[in-house]
């Protein structure tokens, strides 16, 4: 069966969005374009690594090639609004591609469904039929900026680290490797 490549020239909307309480949230990419939804389904440290892939490589844009690129996104230019319901993944996320597009002047995210079998460099951000389905997003800087600041946003969200090990915290603590496991519990005291 060839390949299905959800290509969005011109999002309305490209987001980093979560569904689930901090320690047990799914993490999700939605782009958005007139009618059309797609979602894919990705691990946090992925969108941690996207987040900070595109600005290192606004980063070179500018550099390269002078492209405007601002450091902060104006907060009526974040897009702050939940992911759009229903929500139903096209499929999991294994391999990410991101690139520059001189002609149109805009970022290309590529993100691809997980396979078992190992994925051919040639397939990522190319149109051959052979291949896992894609999601592929052009953006502007500016929504390149947004979609990272809100990224960073989303994943700060959820639980606080330990200051010791970096580790998520838990309500109720947690075992912490740099104490060796020791963890104070509070003792209550007797009247």
């Amino acid at each position: 069966m060839p390949r299905v490549i959800h290509v969005f020239r011109e999002p309305d909307r490209f987001i980093a969005g979560t569904v689930g309480e901090p320690g047990d949230r799914a993490f999700y990419l939605q782009a958005v374009e007139e009618a059309r939804t797609v979602s894919v389904l990705l691990e946090k440290q992925q969108v941690t690594v996207l987040a900070e892939r595109i600005d290192a490589l606004l980063l070179e844009i500018s550099r390269r090639f002078g492209a405007e690129v601002t450091d902060e996104v104006p907060e009526e230019q974040l897009d702050i609004e939940p992911l759009v319901v229903p929500l139903e993944e096209e499929f999991r996320v294994g391999t990410m591609g991101l690139g520059w597009d001189a002609d149109s002047r805009s970022i290309v995210v590529e993100l691809l469904a997980f396979t078992e079998e190992e994925v051919d460099e040639s397939v990522v951000l190319d149109d051959t039929d052979e291949g896992p389905d894609a999601l592929r997003v052009f953006l502007s800087p500016v929504q390149a900026k947004a979609f990272a600041t809100r990224a960073e946003r989303v994943i700060s969200a959820g639980r606080p680290p330990c200051p010791l090990c970096a580790e998520p915290l838990d309500s109720g603590g947690h075992i912490c490797p740099r104490q060796n496991g020791y963890h104070r519990r509070a003792v209550a005291e007797e009247s």
